[in-house]
């Protein structure tokens, strides 16, 4: 049976506090009914010892007088403490009795032999009992020995409490204890309830976030305040999963307009010439040019769906590479002289600087497609008879390669995104029609695959986009034949 995250915690803190309150409460009563009872026995201990004393001294002397203060001493110890009393002589047989209720008396009887033994050895006795058949239920019993100067028994005096007196006044501590205990616990369990109610709180208010967000809403942000460093490291982190949400939704459905776009524009264009030639339209004497055109848009076609394929492949982790050692500066040439006809039409003036051979290590068909994006982008979007600088050379372990052309440049606000997947500027969304915003993000992976970084500067008139790539190791030479 499934429980709501403040049911769990508030039933946990329950369990918790029961559990102490319980170890709590059996800890102090435990603790209350020895200090009772010791208590009872020191207090009996004493007074045993103090009427045995007196007894002692009426004993030996004999006088009326002593006996009459021994009598109304009794008497008085008996009714304030609520004590039975009882003198025996040395052999056990009961001599009188004094009761909290009736007073003194004689009421004949015999202490129990064993106890005479014990008290006669030891000179004091104590036991939870009832004294043979001399007390009616069960009391707290002390004895102790009276003895004359030489060490002889006089007589034997015993004092008894009843244990429900004892019990009574450790129920009326039980009484106030558990008073004191349910009011403490049921504070502890409200201010638990509360405390639970808002330990939950901010996530529920993430749950509702996250129902709105399935409903399509991105705009949801979560409290960040909770003082609660945990909690509010988990709503920062769901605000930023928010944000990155509401990009991604943005990035998503530009991308669907773009791909729409860049896929309904060359195919009518291939529709329309197909038909054209078709239908004879289009002259026969014309069809070579319009089918270089058709060639042409699906040329771009392909190379469209092979960029959102890796860029697929790179966000599933199934993009491989298989790095052999190349020529960097040859590979560079060839995209460069690629893209003859383009830098012709917009007179760019052209600088190239690349070391001769320069090894690197990766894979050469990545790597290409890499550089010659970024070649691509920087014709497409360099003014007529702009400037195109392009440089590769060692450094320590690594090769940097640089690519800088002028023109527009990049927004300052576009720079942090310009390698997400699917964004495109809006400077380059008004005068690129032949991309879906993948080329960049494809570049940033491929070379971040190799074990390289890339970066971006635009100001001053000029973009600028530089990569690094590890150099191959050098080669050994051959040993030398005998």
């Amino acid at each position: 049976m499934k429980h709501s995250f403040f049911t769990k915690n508030f039933i946990s803190s329950l369990i918790l506090i029961l559990v102490v309150f319980g170890l709590a409460a059996g800890t102090f009563l435990y603790q209350i009914d020895r200090y009772a009872q010791s208590e009872k026995e020191y207090q009996l201990s004493a007074t045993a010892e103090s009427i045995a004393e007196l007894t002692g001294y009426a004993v030996q002397t004999g006088d009326t007088i002593n006996v009459a203060v021994l009598d109304a001493s009794l008497k008085n110890t008996a009714r304030q403490d609520q004590m039975n009393i009882i003198l025996a002589d040395p052999t056990g047989a009961v001599l009188m009795r004094v009761d909290p209720d009736r007073g003194s008396y004689a009421s004949g009887g015999q202490i129990p032999p064993s106890v005479v033994q014990r008290i006669t050895r030891d000179g004091i006795y104590t036991e939870s009992g009832t004294l043979g058949t001399l007390l009616s239920g069960k009391h707290y019993v002390v004895g102790a020995l009276c003895e004359d100067d030489s060490g002889n028994a006089l007589a034997m005096v015993f004092v008894a409490a009843s244990s429900e007196r004892v019990v009574g006044m450790f129920q009326e501590v039980t009484k106030i204890f558990l008073i004191i205990i349910l009011i403490s616990l049921g504070g502890a369990l409200i201010v638990s309830y509360f405390l639970s109610s808002r330990m939950t709180r901010p996530l529920k208010t993430m749950a509702n976030a996250a129902r709105e967000f399935a409903a399509g809403d991105f705009s949801v942000r979560v409290p960040e305040d909770n003082r609660c460093d945990e909690i509010d490291e988990l709503a920062i982190s769901f605000n930023n999963m928010a944000r990155d949400l509401e990009q991604l939704e943005e990035l998503t459905q530009g991308f669907i307009g773009n791909v729409s776009h860049e896929f309904k524009t060359p195919m009518t264009t291939i529709s329309g010439f197909v038909d054209g030639m078709l239908d004879g339209t289009i002259p026969q004497d014309q069809q070579k040019k319009y089918l270089h055109i058709i060639s042409e848009e699906v040329k771009r076609l392909s190379r469209m769906t092979m960029s959102m394929l890796a860029a697929a492949k790179i966000q599933s982790g199934e993009l491989i590479i298989s790095p052999v050692p190349f020529d960097f500066s040859e590979m560079t040439s060839q995209i460069l002289l690629s893209f003859e006809q383009k830098i012709t039409a917009k007179n760019i003036e052209v600088e190239a600087d690349f070391a001769d051979r320069l090894m690197v290590m990766g894979d050469r068909d990545h790597v290409f497609r890499a550089v010659y994006n970024l070649v691509d982008n920087a014709v497409k979007f360099i003014d007529d008879g702009g400037r195109l600088r392009v440089t590769a050379y060692p450094a320590g372990a690594f090769c940097e390669f640089s690519i800088c052309n002028t023109g527009g440049g990049i927004p300052a606000d576009d720079i942090p995104h310009i390698f997400d997947r699917f964004y495109k500027t809006d400077r380059s969304r008004s005068r690129d029609r032949s991309g879906a915003g993948l080329g960049l993000y494809i570049v940033k992976n491929i070379i971040n695959l190799h074990g390289g970084d890339i970066s971006v500067r635009s100001d001053g008139g000029e973009t600028e986009f530089s990569f690094t790539l590890p150099l191959a190791p050098a080669a050994k030479p051959p040993k030398p034949t005998k």
